[in-house]
């Protein structure tokens, strides 16, 4: 992957208009452009405002100095009034002005002493009204500098454009519930010997007469003693084995019936390997009845595992319900997400709008993205541009619409009805996660046209990650214009 030089770097910390790579220009030209652009800077020092104030004629005199280009005297002057006039509403500017001058007269010692004046002033005087300019300021003094070979000044530079952008965080997707593990163990064996002795017996009898095993299997699941758990538990697992007739009523009396939460939510699972409408009844049964939260979920799993219509049927009658927990709804959004289908996505696009919880919206938006295709990514688009959902909804809408089904063409061309600055950001991230030559066409744009000045250094970053042989060459052409 393309990282940013040192000059790209440093570049990168500045505005567009203040670009500086060491070497690049001669001394005379820095001098000639520092001369060009101070005129400018004495236009901005402000007019004297403060009648009566003990170091309005000290100002005035630094002013009128600064303004005849006499650097050196207004350098004085400005460093004046902290020291004399400690208490006039001049001092919290005139540590900026010193800086400037001394900036202007370029010399190693005068560039350090700037930088002091501005540190205090960053500490003493953080709401100073020349405050913005002075972060600027102290950037431009830290890269002559650095240019002269100050480590110091380098290493501050190096650490400005590391934090310059700070890359979004990119959504985290939700974990996929634990599907329920099968009964480990199947030829498994009790604590007590005579139990496992049995065990062994009615193993062998399934495998030798499955018929002849049924009727055994249906009275030790019918027993309730806590002696015949681990028989029960065993029963289950022989009882799912068989493709009788009945097989599902069997499990389902288990699911709903035995004592053992295990023999329970061992019924449930094998309920969905029985590939049955009678079994997704079943299940469809215990979702709707069951009050206990893990043999629901186990029940979620085990219709989503059915391929059959009225399963996904089922899981999505049981997302619409207001009365469960969101955990358990989260878990149903997911799998409905995964077993996929038109139908599944349809319905998942649709229940975004009647659901409250912004937990649960932005599971719908995660299953709907792991779809894909056009017309998810165009939904997706569509939740981000609406102004009226939470904004973190709206972000995590256009990761991941950058991430499924959304074509770049809308993507770029989203950038211009965005009026919230967040959500630009975020689509710079979208596109630097991109691998087409539009996405760095759609960056590069960005670099060199957006009025924003924090969004054009955001875009010039992500160019600066990429591996496209035209980002590289066209931040060098950035830097290096006139």
């Amino acid at each position: 992957m393309y990282r940013m030089s040192p000059g790209l770097v440093l570049a990168a910390t500045m505005g567009l208009g203040e670009w500086f790579v060491p070497g690049h220009r001669a001394p005379e030209d820095r001098a000639a452009a520092a001369q060009e652009s101070a005129g400018a800077h004495q236009r901005a020092v402000p007019a004297p405002w403060l009648q009566g104030d003990p170091a309005d004629s000290l100002y005035r005199a630094a002013r009128e100095a600064l303004n005849g280009r006499d650097y050196a005297g207004a350098a004085a002057l400005f460093g004046q009034i902290p020291t004399r006039f400690p208490r006039s509403g001049y001092v919290a500017d005139a540590f900026y002005w010193r800086a400037f001058s001394l900036y202007r007269l370029g010399g190693a010692s005068q560039l350090r002493d700037g930088l002091a004046a501005l540190r205090t002033q960053r500490e003493r005087f953080p709401k100073a009204a020349t405050r913005g300019d002075a972060a600027a300021l102290e950037r431009r003094i830290q890269g002559e500098l650095a240019r002269r070979g100050d480590s110091e000044a380098a290493a501050d530079i190096t650490r400005a454009a590391n934090a310059a952008v700070e890359p979004p965080a990119a959504p985290e997707p939700p974990e996929a519930p634990e599907p329920p593990e099968p009964p480990s163990d199947r030829g498994g064996r009790c604590e007590n010997q005579a139990d496992d002795t049995k065990l062994a017996a009615l193993n062998a009898l399934q495998q030798m007469d499955d018929e002849r095993a049924r009727p055994i299997l249906r009275r030790v699941l019918a027993r309730r003693d806590p002696a015949s758990v681990c028989l029960r538990r065993k029963a289950v697992f022989l009882i799912a084995q068989q493709s009788a007739d009945g097989t599902e009523e069997i499990l389902l009396d288990a699911a709903r019936t035995d004592p053992d939460h295990e023999v329970r939510e061992q019924a449930v699972f094998w309920l969905s390997q029985v590939d049955t409408d009678r079994a997704v009844s079943a299940l469809d049964s215990i979702l709707r009845t069951s009050k206990d939260r893990a043999i629901q979920e186990k029940a979620v799993f085990a219709l989503s595992q059915q391929a059959r219509p009225r399963a996904q049927q089922a899981l999505r009658g049981y997302a619409e319900l207001t009365d469960l927990p969101a955990e358990t709804r989260e878990k149903v959004i997911f799998w409905i997400g995964q077993s996929g289908g038109a139908e599944n996505e349809a319905f998942l696009r649709s229940l975004y709008g009647r659901l409250k919880e912004e937990g649960l919206r932005n599971k719908i938006l995660f299953s709907v993205s792991q779809a894909g295709g056009p017309e998810n990514g165009r939904w997706l688009l569509g939740v981000a541009r609406d102004a009226t959902q939470p904004l973190a909804l709206r972000k995590q809408a256009l990761f991941w619409a950058g991430q499924g089904g959304a074509s770049m063409a809308d993507l770029a061309g989203l950038y211009t009805t965005m009026t919230d600055r967040a959500m630009r950001e975020q689509l710079i991230f979208v596109y630097s996660q991109r691998e087409e030559p539009a996405a760095v066409d759609k960056l590069l744009d960005i670099a060199k046209r957006d009025p924003d000045p924090e969004l054009r250094k955001k875009a010039l970053f992500w160019l600066g990650q990429s591996d496209d042989p035209r980002a590289a060459k066209a931040l060098q052409d950035v830097i290096e214009q006139p």
